[in-house]
């Protein structure tokens, strides 16, 4: 487990994460981060946007139960 000490950043507040943090997150400077609730109360950091996930598996569900009215359209 990491931990992390909140600070202040510019006339903000938040936490640095460490070069240990950043490459096990594959995340770089300018990156976003989202913080998201889990079923048990806790929170989530990710760099995984869950609003983007969600959209694309809409989409491929779609894709794969209209997968001949595509085709039909794509002629």
């Amino acid at each position: 487990m990491l931990s992390f000490k909140v600070t202040t950043v510019g006339s903000s507040i938040g936490f640095i994460l460490n070069k240990e943090a950043l490459s096990h997150m594959n995340l770089k400077k300018g990156d976003m981060v989202y913080l998201t609730e889990t079923p048990d109360g806790g929170y989530r950091l990710t760099p995984y946007d869950p609003d983007f996930a969600r959209q694309m598996q809409l989409a491929e569900e779609i894709m794969h139960d209209d997968r001949e009215v595509l085709r039909a359209l794509a002629k």
